[in-house]
Parts: C-alpha cells; structure tokens; sequence
C-alpha cells in the first residue's frame, strides 16, 4: 500500500519543488487538492486527515492554524515554515547536527525544516559551540546572499518584472533592523546565549546561497588554525552524505549558485592564524527547503534518506 502523502501549499515555490520531487516515487500517493478549493478549510481539512504525512508550506500563522485542523493521530506532520522551528514539541529537521536531532527526526511526529540561512548558520556554528572551541557568547557577525527565490512568489514576480527598478540589478541589504525571522532559531538551534548580527542580501539570480561567518581566533575557547579548524569539521560531518567539507579554495572567490538543484551543503575555511572565515553553500530551494523537508520525509519513514534527491 502506497504512503499518502498532502502537500498545503502545493503552489508555493517550496510546494512545488516537493511536488517535483516526489511525483514520480512509486512508494507514495501525492493527495492533490482541486486549485479551486485550495483555500477551503473543509477540504484541506479533509485531505490533511487522510494523510499518512502532511507538508505545511505556508505563512506561518496559516501553519499553526493547519496544524489544529489535523485530528487523525497518525498523521505526521513536516512544517516548512518558520513557526515550529523552536517549539519543544517539534523535532529540529537538521538531521546532521548530531545523532539526537537524527533520532528525534525518525521517532518525531512533527518534524520543523530549518531555515534557509538558518542552516547554513547552524551547520557551521553549533559543531563549534558543542565542542566547546567557541563560547556561547561569542560575537558573531554573520553575512549571507541569496538568490531572490528564497523571497517567494511574490519577490520573483518582482524581480523578473521587464520594467522593473533598477535598483533590483544590484545587490540589496534588508533586515537592517536586526529583526530578521531566522535569527531566533539561529540561536536558538546554536545555543547562543545572545543573537548574531546578521547581515543577509538579495541579490539579482534565482537560487542559491552562501553564509559566511568570520571569526577572530583570539576570542574562541580554544584558538584554532585553518587547518585545525579544517580537521575539526571534516571530522564532525564524515559520516554525512550531504555535508561536504571542501578543501581550501585555489581561487579568490566562491559563487553562491554552486549546489544549485541539489541537497547538499557546502563548508568551506580559510583565512590566518588571527582571523579565519567559516562559509556553507547551499541551495536555497533544496537544503535549504524543500530537499531538506523530503530529507525529513525519508527519515520518518525509515527509508534511505537520499531517496529523490541524488
């Protein structure tokens, strides 16, 4: 019997890429909604309910609302939006982190995919604070670009706009009020006693990302060399088939759009002995959403947890 499997907001940009990459499994049944009842409570209600799993990729608010429209206990739920990310009662769907997060993903019946940023934040600052080379308290700066997908419909309706501004050619800062909705997780997941200041920027290509994290080695627990440093997270994410520790770079610069349509994250260190910049690579669409919420998917079904995304 084939796993059913209700995708709300299937036309979303993380909905459809989910839809992309499990419409051609032979193990699930994909419950589609009629697009003209696709805000109707009853029948979301109803497809929800029927489901063996259920993928939220909604606003937030809409999300805790669907949550409370699910009254099957069976079902399990995989929320893609920010809104259980931090929630007790939600297993983190960062399954690379450590051995608990894996396991609390496969034994969880309601699974939290990780921000876009977020992962890539996490993936390179909880290693160093659970090992105790960097201080709950560190400073962290954190600076990030992304392709405009990440934005939505909505940003990429604007930006592929023929007349728009040309302001949208360059570069563009936002969050500039530290107010970003990924920071509380960043810390939270990380275990830092105080938020970073993050510095994220949209830039004018569809997808993909890079987050850099720059560190004074005086300030660390434990002051560390590239290569130690290197050794250390080549070490921490051996075991993992998505984590790719590169090695030190032959040129002067790293592209954002590397891992474009693929599940994998990216890390890569260089810099000096006093000063050292950590970068993870990923795509925005694929580690950072929807690769990683059918990462989450195989887990909870006890599957390989590549199925659909190699």
């Amino acid at each position: 019997m084939k796993i059913k499997v209700y995708i709300d907001g299937q036309e979303g940009t993380t909905g459809l890429e989910i839809v992309e990459r499990l419409e051609k499994r032979s193990d699930l049944e994909l419950l589609k909604i009629d697009s003209a009842l696709r805000k109707d409570p009853k029948e979301r209600q109803r497809l929800m309910n029927q489901s063996d799993y259920t993928f939220l990729c909604l606003p937030d608010l809409a999300a805790i609302e669907a949550v409370a429209l699910i009254e099957n206990p069976a079902v399990k739920v995989i929320d893609a939006s920010t809104a259980h990310r931090t929630h007790v009662d939600w297993a983190y769907g960062f399954p690379e982190l450590s051995n608990s997060h894996r396991q609390n993903i496969q034994t969880s019946k309601r699974v939290a995919v990780p921000g876009c940023y977020a992962s890539g934040f996490a993936a390179l600052v909880y290693p160093l604070v659970t090992a105790g080379i960097m201080p709950n308290d560190y400073p962290i700066v954190c600076h990030a670009t992304s392709g405009y997908s990440g934005g939505g419909k909505q940003t990429i309706q604007t930006y592929e706009e023929a007349n728009r501004s040309i302001e949208y050619d360059a570069p563009r800062l936002y969050a500039l009020e530290q107010k970003h909705k990924h920071l509380k997780e960043m810390q939270a997941i990380s275990r830092l006693a105080y938020p970073p200041i993050f510095n994220p920027i949209i830039a004018d290509y569809y997808q993909g990302m890079t987050v850099a994290i720059p560190l004074h080695t005086r300030l660390l627990s434990e002051k560390k060399s590239v290569q130690e440093l290197q050794d250390f997270f080549e070490n921490y994410y051996q075991d993992q088939v998505f984590i790719k520790v590169q090695p030190p770079l032959a040129t002067g610069f790293l592209a954002a759009n590397g891992v474009v349509a693929s599940n994998e994250l990216e890390i890569f260190i260089s810099g000096h002995e006093e000063q050292i910049l950590l970068v993870a690579r990923l795509d925005n669409l694929g580690k950072g959403a929807s690769g990683a919420a059918v990462q989450c998917l195989n887990l909870m079904m006890g599957i390989d947890e590549t199925t659909s995304l190699i």
